[in-house]
This record gives C-alpha cells, structure tokens and sequence, in this order.
C-alpha cells in the first residue's frame, strides 16, 4: 500500500476566498526532485501566511501545501551527497512557494535545496530558528562583514518583536552588541528586555515625520525587518561610515529617502536574500547558528503547535499578533 501523509492544503473557494484544510496525500502525490524527506518540524512565517491566504504573489497556483522552512531525515535519495537517514534542514529557495512545503508530513526536493544538520543542532532547534534565525544570522553577518564592531555604538533593531527580530537582538546581544530594539504598537517591553535589549524605543519615535533629508547620527548599525518610513529613518540616523540590512517590507515596500546619508555620511545599505544566496554562505550561517551563536535562552522566543492547531497562529501572524517564533511539530 502507497504511503500516505497528513498536510495542510490551501484551496480556492470561489469570490477570492481561501480554504485550509489537513487532508490526506500520498507520497505519488509530491513534485520531481532528488530526496524524499520525512519532516519532523517546520515553522510559521509571514510568507507563508501570506501563501496560506491566497496571496498570488507568493504563490501562483492553487490547491498547494505552504511552509518554506522544514526539518526532517532522508528516507529516498537520488543523489550520492545523501543518504537514508541523514538529518537535514531544507529552508527558502521555492519550497512552500510554488512546491509543495514543510506543513505536509514529506516533501520531496532538488538535492541542491538540501543543507546537512550541522552538529550541535537538533532537528527541532534547527526550526527555532528556522528562516527567520537564518535571515537574522545573514544580517549579522553582513554587519560583522562590514566591520561593525560592538564598541562602535549601538545596533538599532526594527521589527524586534517578530521572528528575524527576536533573533537579531539575542544574537546580537550575546555577541557584546548594545541593541535598541524597536517597540511595536503592543508594548512588549517587558520581552524584548528578556532576549537582550538594552534600550527599547517607541514605534512613534522610530519614525522620522520632520521631513529633514538626514538625522542626528545615533546608530552604529541596524537590522531592518519591516522597510518604509522605519528603514529610512533608520538610515537617515546612521553615524557616518554605518550599516544597514534590510530584508522586509511589512510596513511598506517603498524607501522614502534621498541620497544624503549615502554620499555624506558613507552610510552603506545592505539587502538580504535569504532565499536564493549561495549554499557555501548557507552553511556558513547555519554553522554560526549551531555554534557560537547558538541561542541559550531560545525558548524564551519559541511556541510549539500542532499541524492541526496551525490554522489559527497563521490568522494571528497576518493580523500581527505573533511574538517571537512559532515551530509546527510535523509529526505530533
């Protein structure tokens, strides 16, 4: 008998309307690709939410299983760099996208979308982190990159209270980073104090409403999650020779913002891709994540859920109600 497997599955209800379900598949059932993996964890991100609703800018066809993160072990594989019963992480490229993703029990994927475990991570931990861990430790990277030191002044981080966020500032903060977190319209003050910030600003003064092309220069460097008039008054408060990555666009997709910080103060603005970025950064960063900038406190940022509890969180996420991290343990 073919094996089966439990999945969400998105359908078009008619009227521009979106159904969720947890129904059956068969293994027949997933695309072409190199491994077949047996996933164990996944996690809930705004992309995936916005697949989960409808959004045909994410997702181009429907009936499809969401989830662009996935944790799990090898049970077929077609290529000799894997092989039965190797733990693997498989996050970004077009998984949970077009191909079918990590809230179904198997997905099937080309094996250049497959990255080892690396040692001192267990499949669950992996999914803490996740996307978002790895979108964070990318930006980290750049700042470190850059040569932006702890001692140069302080780490501006917006978005603090979601996934890449909350990440950022433990990461950050454990490094030696002062880190300003960015408080959202829901006081979480209380939180982002517990993950390593030092100083907690309002979403009210994080935003510029003067009109002035360039700021006092107030920030060493920033981690930018939600773009629009946040990023640019970010970057218009940067010291001079400072650094900014960005890598969201939850605010709004557009950068109100002239060249001033740029040509005055040498500002340099970095954008990060965590879905497409080459495979030896890749494991570079996973290997950040495994080792010295392992999370302790991870769970402080961290819900577990049910597949079947999941519809619920992805309502919560596209409403911002989320904190932190939500993993989906596949197989419970």
């Amino acid at each position: 008998m073919e094996k089966s497997f439990k999945a969400m599955v998105v359908s078009e209800a008619g009227n521009k309307q979106y159904r969720r379900e947890i129904v059956q598949r068969r293994i027949r059932d997933l695309p072409e690709g190199d491994v077949l993996v047996k996933v164990y964890y996944s996690s809930l991100n705004y992309k995936d939410a916005l697949s989960a609703s409808g959004n045909k800018g994410v997702t181009r066809k429907y009936p499809h299983t969401p989830g662009i993160d996935a944790a799990g072990i090898v049970e077929e594989s077609t290529d000799s760099a894997f092989k039965i019963g190797d733990k693997v992480i498989v996050t970004s490229y077009d998984l949970g996208m077009n191909t079918a993703g990590g809230f179904g029990q198997y997905i099937r994927v080309p094996a250049g979308w497959v990255v080892p475990l690396p040692d001192g991570l267990s499949l669950r931990q992996a999914m803490c982190y996740g996307t978002a861990g790895f979108t964070a430790a990318l930006s980290i990277l750049q700042l470190v990159n850059h040569g932006v030191l702890p001692e140069y002044g302080e780490i501006l981080v917006s978005g603090a209270t979601g996934g890449v966020g909350s990440i950022a500032v433990s990461i950050l903060a454990k490094q030696g980073y002062t880190v300003a977190a960015v408080n959202g319209r829901t006081d979480r003050s209380d939180y982002l104090k517990s993950i390593g910030a030092q100083r907690i600003i309002a979403i009210e003064d994080a935003v510029d409403t003067s009109g002035r092309p360039i700021l006092s220069q107030r920030w060493a460097g920033g981690i930018d999650a939600v773009g629009g008039d946040i990023l640019a008054t970010t970057i218009k408060s940067m010291n001079a020779k400072g650094v900014v990555t960005t890598c969201g666009n939850v605010a709004s997709p557009d950068l109100p913002i002239n060249v001033y910080p740029f040509i005055l103060r040498g500002v340099t603005l970095v954008g990060i891709d965590s879905q497409n970025c080459p495979m030896a950064v890749r494991r570079n960063a996973w290997d950040k994540l495994s080792k010295e900038w392992q999370i302790t406190q991870m769970e402080t940022v961290v819900e577990e859920v049910t597949l079947n509890e999941l519809d619920n969180r992805i309502d919560k996420m596209l409403t911002g109600g989320n904190k932190g991290r939500v993993i989906v343990h596949m197989q419970s």
